[in-house]
């Protein structure tokens, strides 16, 4: 350890998704970061194959967005939106749904993709309930999904290590069968070819509690968390064909995937589907400060907007929803985005990236390769009663080589920033796959 942080007591913080014991016998710290790099506390330059945790789209320590939230710290520090407004807030809004899917007006801000998920879900049952249909109460998930870590996101969400340990959760939630098939579909690059039919299984859950009971369905449109799950071909537009149907709102969950990440400026848009909310965070402000953003279509919206002028028309919200800073960051982002056409350069780096993610085929223990976009993701044999081992022991030796990638049980995923060239592509697989032959 440096001497800049040899005086730092490890023990006082409780690290998040972190076995704690086991870190801080060998810490990994980062100092510093610029563009595509980190920068540890020896001093190592570490290429970010994660954009930090799938949220620096646009690398890191961009000027604009820095110099953005420097001014802005200076100008108005906070401002509530409780009864109150600022410009910024209003900007951010007009600017986000200026690039959103058709028929998505509005935007409700949040801090974290957790707080999103609760907003959509919380949304999706008031919007019943203004319109007459307060039997509508349930919610549905999916098996493998990654909602966040609050009460409802827990209890859509379908990932065991991160249900077990909490009860009951909420009640009235079920959950479709995931779509990860390998024996159909592995080594597939990009969507799979079988599997649109488990998209039916919504139809399953309304024969057991009713249309007239579910309020809502919220996916993924590539569950990423639980180990970039593609979607098969076909599966996203059955599944809206068949809430439509019945009256149920479709929620797409797009922490990771909006802004860029597939090559679109949201998944919506990549696989020409339409929901009834999104669900974003993470890369909106390109990391820099926490925020998240709800978008919805007019017609949730406006069901909203019958009452009386001076009522409020939804209970919900949070102390720092639009923030000043934060909107700035955000206005920043974007601006960085667009302009530099990072919404959509992911698409023209897929196949190069393709062609990355599957040179490893053929590795020590690698059992499947999947690739979306600018989405990676390796697969391993499990370590018979070790679950997830073999995974994180080559992210500590990836770490070690100069590369950071992300474990996430027996799979690493990969999501660099969209401005990596071709180049550092290559640095990235050269790197790994070294990892990978030399790896126990």
């Amino acid at each position: 350890m440096s001497d800049r942080l040899a005086t730092n007591n490890l023990e006082a913080f409780w690290m998040p998704f972190t076995a704690n014991r086991q870190y801080k016998k060998a810490p990994r710290l980062l100092v510093s970061a610029e563009g595509m790099h980190y920068t540890a506390a020896d001093g190592r330059r570490i290429l970010d194959g994660t954009s930090g945790l799938w949220c620096v789209n646009a690398g890191h320590c961009r000027p604009r967005i820095v110099e953005a939230v420097r001014k802005q710290v200076g100008e108005l520090d906070f401002a509530g939106t409780f009864q109150l407004g600022h410009p910024k807030a209003f900007e951010c809004a007009a600017k986000l749904v200026s690039i959103a899917p058709p028929g998505f007006d509005h935007v409700f801000f949040t801090n974290s993709g957790s707080e999103s998920v609760e907003t959509a879900l919380k949304i999706a049952l008031a919007y019943h309930r203004v319109k007459g249909n307060a039997s509508k109460v349930r919610l549905i998930g999916r098996e493998r999904g990654y909602h966040g870590v609050n009460f409802g996101g827990t209890s859509v969400g379908g990932i065991p290590s991160n249900r077990k340990m909490f009860g009951t959760l909420l009640t009235g939630v079920d959950h479709i069968r995931h779509t990860h098939d390998l024996a159909r579909n592995a080594y597939t690059r990009g969507e799979p070819e079988h599997g649109a039919e488990l998209a039916d299984d919504l139809e399953r859950l309304v024969a057991l509690h009713d249309a007239s009971t579910i309020a809502a369905v919220i996916v993924e449109p590539v569950a990423c968390s639980t180990g970039v799950l593609v979607p098969p071909k076909g599966y996203l537009k059955r599944l809206a064909a068949i809430c439509a149907k019945h009256d149920i709102l479709l929620i797409f969950d797009e922490v990771i995937t909006a802004f860029g990440r597939l090559g679109t400026p949201f998944g919506a848009d990549y696989f020409d589907v339409s929901p009834d909310i999104i669900t974003t965070a993470k890369g909106v402000t390109n990391g820099t400060i926490p925020m998240g953003a709800v978008f919805v279509k007019g017609k949730v919206h406006d069901a909203f907007m019958g009452g009386p002028d001076d009522v409020i028309e939804l209970f919900h919200g949070y102390t720092y929803s639009g923030h000043p800073v934060a909107c700035a960051a955000a206005i920043a982002t974007l601006e960085t985005l667009e302009e530099e056409g990072l919404l959509t350069r992911a698409a023209e780096l897929a196949a190069y990236w393709e062609e990355g993610v599957h040179s490893l085929k053929g590795l020590p223990h690698v059992i499947d390769l999947r690739n979306i976009g600018l989405i990676g993701a390796v697969e391993f044999d499990p370590i018979p009663d070790a679950p997830g081992k073999r995974a994180h022991a080559r992210f500590i030796e990836a770490f070690n080589q100069g590369l950071l990638v992300r474990a996430t049980g027996d799979i690493i995923a990969l999501s660099p920033p969209l401005i990596i060239d071709k180049r550092q592509i290559d640095q990235l697989f050269d790197i790994f796959s070294r990892v990978l032959k030399t790896a126990n």
